[in-house]
């Protein structure tokens, strides 16, 4: 299996780049899709071709996105394909400015509610699905006692995990094994509180 090629994000002006709604719920079509045109991705986000033309530019000026050379038979548009599987943010790379916390708790807080209205979504259908699918979903919360480092241990290796299973639903669809298999979203988050 191939590392999974992870694009961390440790300056201002991408993070500002990809904080903006729009290119937020473009991202995430566009990863879903693999690769896409500027008017499949409008068809999704419900916006005019042009507005997501110029997203996706933006997108990609930040190394996020790039083209998909040779993805259709029309030369005349343009494809684009996520550059990494995955895109990260962590704290410790925006606190030397207020400007920098405020903007990556900014993209956090919008990427939450992002996962959020997807899982009320599902909610909200849940009963569209089959009964196999409302069996597999889950929900939990596991409150645990640990210290940073033992935080730190359990984040890798719940990604760890993730990463595998992804790779393994990537290697299904590129063999065209597509029977009974939907896109899967599984949020996990570790954050310390007080009660």
């Amino acid at each position: 299996m191939a590392a999974e090629k992870i694009r961390r994000v440790k300056d201002l002006d991408t993070l500002k780049a990809l904080g903006h709604p729009l290119r937020m719920k473009l991202y995430r079509a566009l990863y879903l899709a693999g690769t896409a045109t500027a008017s499949h991705l409008a068809e999704q986000v419900d916006e005019a071709v042009s507005l997501v033309s110029y997203h996706l530019r933006k997108l990609a000026a930040h190394g996020l996105i790039e083209e998909a050379p040779g993805s259709g038979g029309d030369a005349r548009e343009r494809w684009w394909r996520p550059v990494a599987d995955s895109i990260s943010t962590r704290d410790e790379d925006f606190r030397d400015s207020p400007e920098a916390v405020a903007a990556h708790t900014a993209l956090s807080r919008a990427h939450a509610r992002q996962q959020h209205d997807l899982y009320e979504g599902y909610l909200d259908a849940q009963m569209a699905w089959d009964h196999v699918w409302r069996d597999a979903a889950f929900s939990s919360e596991y409150l645990m006692w640990l210290t940073p480092d033992e935080l730190g241990r359990l984040a890798e290796e719940l990604r760890e995990v993730a990463s595998r299973w992804r790779a393994h639903g990537k290697a299904a669809q590129a063999a065209g094994e597509t029977e009974g298999r939907e896109s899967v979203a599984v949020h996990m988050y570790g954050f310390p509180f007080r009660s």
